[in-house]
């Protein structure tokens, strides 16, 4: 599954992600402060940090930005402050995810389990994506169409990613709500429906591709060329 980092100052939370951790499939590492959380990282790699905000020696932040600078190792923050500008500040310096303590150990693994899949799809060998007329260029963060280049906002674009990562496979409004928008996002399926009507429109004759799939929601649908 892959290799985590626990970084708490409290050991019983520690312990509680791991066990769940663990449970899932993933190797677990553990570091008691943001010293000793870079420390670990200089010699290890890991598919995601959970990470703590508020802890001796070295914050969260602070870690998180030393971390960054050593490999752009995903990172979840654990907060026991929900202030949106924490939360704001945390997205700026590079996170993934915010999640505010007390915390569900559930609800933070399938968090946990979004990320790591979103950055294996986004991290894979392959960075040129090729479905007929449309190509994907993901370091350069760029879609084209039979040649020229369309503009998508941020979430057009991470769904386009999302749904060419799980081509032929039918996801549901809910499945594409969660991963896309997140688990704490406030909305239903019409958002997914506004968003992929932009999505389409965008795609011009590559439209077709998005498969509308009755009674479940939508999939991605085309043979890939080399």
């Amino acid at each position: 599954m892959g290799r985590i980092l626990i970084v708490d100052d409290e050991e019983k939370i520690r312990s509680v992600i791991r066990e769940y951790a663990e449970f899932e499939g993933y190797e677990v590492d553990e570091a008691i402060d943001g010293i000793e959380a870079v420390d670990k990282c200089n010699e290890n790699r890991y598919d995601l940090i959970i990470m703590d905000v508020m802890m001796p020696k070295l914050d969260g932040f602070s870690a998180c930005k030393k971390i960054k600078k050593i490999h752009n190792t995903p990172i979840l923050m654990l907060s026991a402050r929900g202030e949106e500008y924490d939360k704001l500040f945390g997205f700026e310096i590079g996170i993934d995810d915010y999640v505010v303590k007390p915390f569900s150990p559930k609800e933070l693994m399938a968090r946990a389990n979004v990320i790591i899949k979103r950055n294996n799809y986004q991290s894979g060998v392959n960075r040129v994506l090729k479905f007929a007329e449309l190509e994907i260029d993901i370091d350069a963060h760029t879609v084209t169409v039979s040649g020229n280049k369309i503009n998508l906002t941020p979430k057009e674009y991470e769904l386009l990613l999302y749904i060419t990562a799980n081509k032929n496979v039918a996801l549901s409004r809910d499945k594409i709500l969660n991963t896309v928008w997140g688990y704490d996002f406030y909305g239903d399926g019409r958002t997914v429906d506004t968003h992929i009507k932009m999505l389409r429109n965008n795609l011009g004759v590559c439209r077709d591709m998005i498969v509308t799939v009755r009674g479940v929601g939508y999939k991605f649908e085309v043979a890939e060329v080399d």
